[in-house]
C-alpha cells in the first residue's frame, strides 16, 4: 500500500527526532573523567581530599539531581561517583561525570584539567646472553650492581603468577627499608604469596568496573593474580631469577633469567579483559611512587594525545620528578610511520628488535619449492615426507573476505577437512585462526602476512601444525595453488619443523611490528629512544592460561614465548635497575642518556641493522638511538641530564598554556624563563631533531644548546666528530670539551644549516647523521635528524 506524502513526512520527522534524542542521550551518558586540582586547592576545613572532591561534585549536582554523590568506593554501586583519589603523582580524583558536568567542573576555581579517560591495551632465556650480561664475569654491569638486589621494579600490567620459580626469593636479603608498599590479598591470592622477591602486589579495577559493570569473576581474578599471562611474562623479563631447565613446548631450551635477577618486584594490576583504564593506571602510578619503587615498567599504550590529556604522561612526569625511571613500550603499530606511542620526553620509549635465535618451520610445496616460516608447535607433527592437500581459505566457500582471514564460523568443513589451509593475517589473533582451521577439520595451517606486515614473522604456540610466512611467501603459495588447481596435479604441501636455531645472522633486526617515528606530538624529540629484544622472548607464564592464549587451549607450560614491544620494554626496565644500582646518584634522564649514547646501530655482520618488514636498512625512525648495549651503558663517559624544570621549559616552548603545564607538572609554570632555552628542540636530550618548514626558502638554519655532565674520568678531554645528514652542514662549538672533575658540566652549541629540496605539497624528506664525542676511551653518540617539510 502506498504511503501518503504527509505520512511519509511525519515518519521521516519521527525517525529524525528519535535519532536526535538517542544521540543527545548518549552524549550526556556519564563517562569517567580524571580531574586535576591545584596542589593547594584543598580548603583546611576538610580533613580529607576526598571530602573536598565530593564538595566539588556537589556544587554541580544540580545538573544531575537524580545522581547522588557518594563517598562509597564500591564499584558495583550505581550511585558511585568518585572512582579514585590521587595524592602522590597527581593531585585530584577520577569520577563518573556527564560531559555537561565535566564542562561545568572545569570552570571551578582550583580545577586545572578535566581529562576524558582513555582505554589502553597491552603491547603484546637467550636475551641476557645476547645483550652481553654473563653471570660468570668477574666485572661488568651484573657484578657492579649486585644483580640489582636493592632496587625495586614496579610492573604496571595484568598482574602476576607468584608461584613461578622466576619469582622465588632464595638467597635474597631482607626487603629494602625504604619499601612502604603492600601485598594486597584477593580471591585466590593471599598476602602470604609475596616474599623477599615479590615484595608488593596491588590491583586496581574501580575504573574498569565503573565503565563495564562488575567483573565476571569466573574469567577474571579480583586480585593481583594474572589471568592473562602478559604481566607475568613482562615481570620475569625485567627481574626473573635464574631458572634451569626452561623451555616452551621443547623450544628455546636453556636457562631463563631476567635482566636484573636480584631486583625486587612489585606488581600493579590495571589491565582486565576489556583493557586498561586511565583512572586505574594513574592510581597505580600514584601508589607505586608512594610505595618506593625505583623503576616503573609499563608495556601498555593507546593513541597519542597532548601530554595534558595523557594520564600515562602525567603519571610518568611526577614519577620522574620523584627520581623514578619510567620505561614504556613504543607500541606494535609498525611498520608504518607516525605509529609510535608513549612519546613524552620524560618517558624512555622502547621499540623491539630480534635476537640471534629463531624457530624455523618451512613450507614445502608440491612443486618442490621451500618457503621459509617460523612456528612454536610442540604437538604431533605431520608425517615426514608426506604431502597433504593444500587450499587457500579465501577461495573455498564462505564470503571470501572472512574465510580468507579464517574468522570464527567462516570455514566450510567440506572444503577444509583433511587439508592444510592458507589463512591471511588480520582481525582475529594468529593462534585463533589455527583453532578455527582445527575445528573445521583442517590438519594444518599456513599463516600469510599481508602487504602491510611485510616479511616480519612472529612464532606462535599453535594448537595444530602451523607456521607463519612473509607477504612474499604468501603470494608465492597463492600463485602455486592457482596454477596447480588448473592441472591434473592438485596443490599439496607440508610443514617441516626445525626446532630451535641459534647464531642467526643478521641480528638484531628491527621487528616489523615495532612502532616507528616520527613523534606525532613532538617531532623535535626523536622516538622511540632505543630498541631492545622483543621478538620470540622466553619468559614465565601462569598456570591458568594455555600458551596460545586462546580459551580452548588446555596445555600448560611454565614458560612461554611471546613477541611485542611489551617484551622489549621490561628489558630496558631491568637494565635501568642495574644502572641505578651501579650509579645511585644518576637521575632517570642520566640513565636514559647512558642507554641512548652507547646504543649501537650495526648488526652481527657489521652492517646497518635491517628492517624486518622490508629487508632494507632501517633508520633512526625505526630504532631511535639504536639497540641497547648494557655493558657500555655502565660507563658512558658523559650524560645529558635533565630536571623537571627543563621539561617545564620544553612544555612552555611547545606552546602549552600555563594551565595545561600545571596539569602535567604539578608546578606553577613561569614561561618567561623558558625563552632562555630558545626553542622546543633545546631540551637537553641525547638526540637532536630539527624540523624545517620550507615555505619557499632556499636555506634554513637552527641551533641546539646541549650540556653534558662528566661521569667518566675526573680529568678528560673530549673531541667531537660530526657526520652531517645528507644535504646539511653541521658545526659544533667548541669542538673540544676539557673536564677537570667528575660531575662537571660543560655546554656546547650545534648549528644546523639545511638546503631546500624539491617536495610536493604535504610531503617531507628525512635524513640522519650523528655527533660523536670521544676521549679515546668513551664514545658518546647522538643521532642528528633533519626533516624538511613542504606545507600544503
Amino acid at each position: 500500500m502506498a504511503i501518503s506524502p504527509i505520512r511519509r513526512f511525519f515518519l521521516i520527522l519521527s525517525t529524525f527526532l528519535l535519532f536526535f534524542v538517542v544521540t543527545v542521550s548518549a552524549s550526556q551518558k556519564p563517562k569517567t573523567f580524571i580531574v586535576r586540582v591545584q596542589h593547594d586547592a584543598k580548603p583546611s576545613v576538610f580533613p580529607t581530599h576526598k571530602r573536598w572532591y565530593e564538595s566539588s561534585l556537589q556544587s554541580i549536582s544540580s545538573l544531575s539531581p537524580k545522581i547522588k554523590v557518594s563517598a562509597e568506593k564500591t564499584p558495583d554501586s550505581s550511585e558511585n561517583r568518585i572512582i579514585h583519589t590521587y595524592e602522590t603523582v597527581f593531585h585530584g580524583f577520577s569520577a563518573k561525570l556527564s560531559p555537561l558536568e565535566a564542562e561545568k567542573l572545569e570552570t571551578l576555581a582550583g580545577v586545572l584539567a578535566v581529562i576524558p579517560e582513555q582505554v589502553r591495551h597491552v603491547h603484546t632465556t637467550r636475551s641476557p646472553q645476547f645483550l652481553g650480561l654473563k653471570t660468570r664475569d668477574s666485572s661488568g654491569l651484573l657484578k657492579e650492581s649486585d644483580f640489582g638486589s636493592d632496587l625495586v621494579i614496579g610492573v604496571i600490567d595484568t598482574g602476576i603468577w607468584p608461584e613461578r620459580d622466576s619469582f622465588r626469593d632464595r638467597d635474597l636479603g631482607p626487603v629494602p627499608d625504604k619499601w612502604k608498599g603492600q601485598c594486597v590479598s584477593g580471591k585466590g591470592f593471599p598476602s602470604s604469596l609475596c616474599n623477599r622477591k615479590l615484595i608488593g602486589a596491588r590491583f586496581f579495577c574501580n575504573g574498569y568496573e565503573a565503565t563495564n559493570g562488575k567483573m565476571n569473576e569466573t574469567s577474571e581474578s579480583r586480585s593481583p593474580r594474572d589471568s592473562d599471562g602478559h604481566g607475568t611474562h613482562t615481570a620475569s623479563i625485567a627481574a626473573g631469577r635464574y631458572v634451569f631447565p626452561a623451555s616452551t613446548l621443547g623450544y628455546a631450551r636453556g636457562v631463563a633469567a631476567g635482566m636484573a635477577p636480584k631486583a625486587r618486584l612489585a606488581a600493579y594490576k590495571v589491565c582486565w579483559n576489556a583493557g586498561c583504564y586511565d583512572s586505574d593506571i594513574l592510581a597505580a602510578f600514584d601508589l607505586a611512587v608512594s610505595d618506593g619503587v625505583d623503576v616503573i615498567s609499563l608495556s601498555v599504550g593507546g593513541v597519542v594525545v597532548p601530554y595534558y590529556l595523557d594520564a600515562i604522561a602525567i603519571g610518568a612526569f611526577s614519577a620522574a620528578d620523584h627520581g623514578v625511571f619510567v620505561s614504556a613500550s613504543s607500541g606494535n603499530g609498525g611498520p608504518g610511520g607516525l605509529s609510535v606511542t608513549n612519546v613524552a620526553p620524560w618517558v624512555t620509549t622502547v621499540g623491539a628488535g630480534t635476537i640471534d635465535r629463531d624457530f624455523p618451520a618451512n613450507v614445502k610445496l608440491g612443486s618442490g619449492k621451500i618457503i621459509p616460516g617460523v612456528s612454536i608447535y610442540g604437538g604431533p607433527g605431520l608425517t615426514s615426507g608426506r604431502l597433504y592437500p593444500l587450499i587457500y581459505a579465501g577461495s573455498e566457500g564462505g564470503d571470501g573476505y572472512s574465510s580468507s582471514l579464517c574468522l570464527e564460523g567462516s570455514l566450510d568443513p567440506k572444503f577444509v577437512g583433511g587439508k592444510i589451509v592458507l589463512c591471511d593475517r588480520g582481525i582475529n589473533s594468529r593462534a585463533a585462526k589455527g583453532e578455527v582451521v582445527r575445528k573445521a577439520g583442517g590438519i594444518g595451517m599456513i599463516l600469510a602476512n599481508g602487504v602491510f606486515d611485510g616479511e616480519g614473522l612472529v612464532a606462535d604456540c599453535h594448537v595444530l601444525p602451523a607456521t607463519a610466512v612473509g607477504a612474499s611467501g604468501g603470494d608465492e603459495i597463492r600463485k602455486y595453488i592457482t596454477a596447480a588447481s588448473k592441472t591434473r596435479s592438485p596443490p599439496t604441501s607440508s610443514i617441516v619443523f626445525r626446532g630451535t636455531r641459534l647464531g642467526v645472522r643478521p641480528a638484531p633486526v628491527v621487528a616489523s611490528f615495532s612502532a616507528r617515528g616520527p613523534n606525532p606530538e613532538s617531532p623535535e624529540i626523536l622516538k622511540p629512544d632505543v630498541i631492545a629484544p622483543g621478538l620470540n622472548i622466553l619468559a614465565a607464564w601462569p598456570d591458568g592460561v594455555g600458551p596460545s592464549g586462546i580459551p580452548s587451549d588446555k596445555r600448560r607450560t611454565e614458560f612461554n614465548i611471546l613477541s611485542g614491544t611489551s617484551m622489549a620494554c621490561p628489558h630496558v626496565s631491568g637494565l635501568a635497575a642495574l644502572l641505578k644500582a651501579a650509579h645511585p646518584e644518576w637521575s632517570p634522564a642520566a640513565i636514559r642518556s647512558a642507554l641512548m649514547t652507547t646504543a649501537y646501530t650495526v648488526d652481527n655482520r657489521g652492517e646497518t641493522m635491517l628492517d624486518e618488514s622490508t629487508g632494507n636498512s632501517s633508520t633512526v625512525m625505526d630504532f631511535g638511538a639504536g639497540h641497547v648495549h648494557p655493558q657500555k651503558a655502565m660507563q658512558p663517559g658523559l650524560v645529558y641530564d635533565l630536571t623537571t624544570y627543563d621539561y617545564v621549559d620544553f612544555l612552555c616552548n611547545s606552546n602549552y598554556t600555563v594551565k595545561s603545564i600545571q596539569a602535567i607538572a604539578r608546578k606553577n609554570a613561569d614561561c618567561r624563563g623558558a625563552q632562555r632555552a630558545g626553542h622546543v628542540g633545546n631540551l637537553n636530550y641525547p638526540s637532536l631533531s630539527a624540523v624545517f618548514q620550507q615555505y619557499g626558502r632556499h636555506k634554513m638554519s637552527t641551533h641546539f644548546i646541549r650540556t653534558v655532565t662528566n661521569v667518566g674520568d675526573s680529568k678528560s678531554e673530549y673531541q667531537v666528530k660530526v657526520k652531517p645528514p645528507s644535504g646539511t652542514m653541521v658545526t659544533v662549538e667548541p669542538e673540544k670539551l676539557v673536564f677537570r672533575r667528575i660531575g662537571q658540566k660543560l655546554s656546547f652549541v650545534v648549528r644546523v644549516e639545511a638546503i631546500a629540496v624539491k617536495l610536493s605539497p604535504g610531503s617531507s624528506s628525512m635524513n640522519s647523521g650523528s655527533m660523536i664525542w670521544t676521549d679515546g676511551k668513551h664514545v658518546v653518540t647522538s643521532p642528528i635528524v633533519v626533516t624538511l617539510q613542504q606545507p600544503l
